[in-house]
């Protein structure tokens, strides 16, 4: 019998709080480790014999678990990253946890590209013990994350690569972040992730993740509890311009209002009305149009430039009712007070939200082709152009493009903002994105204003 063997790179929340702790819980690991360059953090859980805490916020409280027997290891350290070289030789699960695909380049010989080169390269093959191949999760929001990691890794790698492997792309819709405040961290009531480290994982307590489905012959995972699929494509886009265009509207929204915790807004019917009505007839609407009647396999091939069927795709989530639950699902657990999340946390990094294709306008052109005005997700998006101009200098926008509050906001000064973000990603729709929001801004003055 195989002993499976975690080897994670990154220490955040999510490879914390999900990858980690699921693989601890299932008790079939024989080992776990995880490549981390933060040295406090690496010897704050070392100190603390490779235990650390994750707080995980629930409907009625906060419950805190403790993960033990955990090895944390700088790859920066020669000794350190000689002992990971070993795990990934032997390890029956990897996976990547980064800020974005672009880490996994970064670094040279100590990339994590060049690492799981390595790493799979020196594997012992199927002797006993060993293992008789690797799943490596991608976990970086990214939809061609897993497809990234293999072109890189096969670069990397000196002559050919006998070692099985199977690169995942995964679905995550676990809210989670990483708590640094002193302050917040005692009024909250959080366990700091080791002692001699101000740092607390918080994450919620929902864990339906998804993946792609393991096709290694005869391998059995580790972690058993995520949710294998065919294709995942029809749910990144549900998280993208489901859960995450919402979460970023209900953000910028809130914030337009002055709200501060993402808990406050359920009482504001008003601005839940706006938010419930995006994800069910805009968001919900254009995606049901869409996987109602095609497979998911169809989609991928198109999108990859291949012929593909069109078979329904069957899935409960793309009818009304399964929608319906999904959103409403989503608005508690985005609301939900022991996460204690922030508008601005929420809505940080507005450039990127705002690109063309992302969860606010990559939405509302999904919602335009299939005949829906995106009325409500044009609130949001002025919302979201309001916090740019606010957060301008941060955001290094260039100062013609500065306008200052809303009040100094005009059609001809939206669409020149739009057009400077969109440069280079626009398609049939921008005209049409421009008019929606244009339209919605005195929309959005009176809903501020209310």
């Amino acid at each position: 019998m195989v002993e499976h063997v975690l080897t994670g790179f990154g220490f955040g929340p999510i490879q914390a709080g999900l990858f980690v702790s699921e693989a601890f819980c299932s008790g079939n690991f024989k080992r776990i480790v995880v490549a981390e360059i933060d040295q406090a953090l690496v010897d704050a859980v070392k100190s603390n014999n490779g235990s650390y805490f994750v707080n995980i916020a629930q409907a009625d409280g906060i419950e805190v678990t403790r993960i033990d027997n955990i090895e944390l290891l700088n790859p920066h350290i020669d000794n350190d990253r000689k002992v990971l070289l070993g795990a990934l030789a032997r390890s029956t699960e990897i996976v990547t946890s980064l800020p974005s695909v672009s880490f996994y380049t970064s670094g040279g010989v100590d990339s994590v590209v060049a690492l799981i080169a390595q790493g799979l390269q020196s594997s012992p093959g199927p002797a006993a013990g060993a293992p008789q191949g690797t799943l490596i999760y991608t976990a970086e929001n990214n939809n061609r994350a897993a497809e990234i990691l293999s072109q890189n890794v096969g670069k990397a790698t000196v002559g050919s690569l006998q070692h099985p492997a199977q690169y995942l792309n995964t679905v995550i819709g676990k809210m989670s972040r990483a708590v640094t405040d002193a302050a917040e961290i005692a009024q909250l009531g959080l366990i700091p992730i080791a002692p001699g480290i101000e740092r607390a994982i918080l994450v919620e307590e929902f864990n339906r993740i998804l993946v792609t489905r393991c096709e290694l012959a005869a391998f059995q995972p580790g972690i058993k509890v995520f949710i294998e699929k065919d294709d995942l494509l029809p749910f990144e886009e549900a998280k993208l311009y489901g859960h995450n265009a919402i979460h970023a509207l209900l953000a910028y929204l809130g914030a337009a209002k002055g709200y501060r915790r993402m808990t406050t807004l359920k009482d504001d019917t008003g601005l839940m009305r706006i938010a419930r009505q995006a994800f069910l007839n805009e968001s919900g609407a254009a995606m049901i149009n869409k996987y109602a009647r095609r497979a998911p396999a169809a989609d991928r091939a198109a999108r990859l430039g291949s012929p593909g069927s069109c078979e329904g795709l069957g899935e409960n989530l793309f009818t009304k009712t399964g929608f319906r639950n999904y959103a409403e699902d989503l608005l508690g657990r985005m609301t939900n007070q022991y996460l204690a999340d922030t508008t601005d946390r929420a809505g940080r990094n507005p450039m990127r939200k705002l690109a063309y294709k992302d969860r606010i306008f990559g939405t509302m052109a999904l919602a335009l082709a299939y005949g829906i005005e995106p009325v409500n997700m044009a609130m949001g998006a002025v919302a979201g152009l309001v916090r740019l101009l606010s957060t301008a200098e941060s955001q290094a926008l260039p100062k013609d493009l500065r306008f200052g509050d809303i009040n100094k906001l005009s059609k001809n000064r939206i669409e020149k903002l739009l057009r400077w973000l969109w440069r280079g990603q626009m398609d049939k729709y921008a005209d049409k994105l421009i008019e929606h929001v244009q339209g919605a801004l005195p929309k959005y003055i009176a809903f501020v204003e209310q």
